[in-house]
């Protein structure tokens, strides 16, 4: 292995470890979106059996409000770029489940992907060990592993 592909090599490596990490962020929000939605789904269950309750109400910076909630049965769903929409319990809990399908294959096709770079690296990293093996002893052909 010459020297410009010993170094296009560790290019390649550095790049899918870059992108290993975006997947692995990505993936995490995806998870905290589906944690959110799965939420507000018992959120709106618990709501429909108890229409009065008592909350608190978050104003900033770890401060709260106490009060009650008296439902008329009726959400406000944002569903994106600004606009938000009334909906009954049902309806808002057939939309959040919706969303929830939508994450659980966003989050499978992530993790695809992660396994696949995964895999990328180890591949990348036996060829590494491989130059370097071969480096360390001149006159030898590479070994094929």
């Amino acid at each position: 292995m010459s020297q410009e592909q010993a170094e296009q090599l560790m290019q390649q490596m550095q790049m899918l470890e870059t992108y290993f990490a975006d997947l692995s962020q990505r993936e995490n929000t995806f998870l905290g979106v589906f944690r959110e939605a799965t939420a507000a789904i018992e959120s709106i269950k618990s709501l429909s059996k108890n229409p009065e309750s008592d909350t608190l109400v978050p104003i900033g910076l770890g401060t709260y409000v106490p009060t009650k909630i008296s439902s008329n049965s009726k959400i406000i769903l944002n569903i994106g770029a600004g606009v938000a929409v009334e909906k009954d319990f049902a309806s808002a809990i057939n939309y959040l489940e919706e969303r929830i399908k939508e994450i659980e294959i966003a989050i499978q096709d992530t993790a695809a992907k992660k396994q696949d770079a995964a895999q990328r690296l180890e591949q990348g990293k036996a060829q590494v060990n491989q130059m370097m093996q071969a480096m360390q002893q001149p006159g030898q052909p590479p070994q094929s592993g």
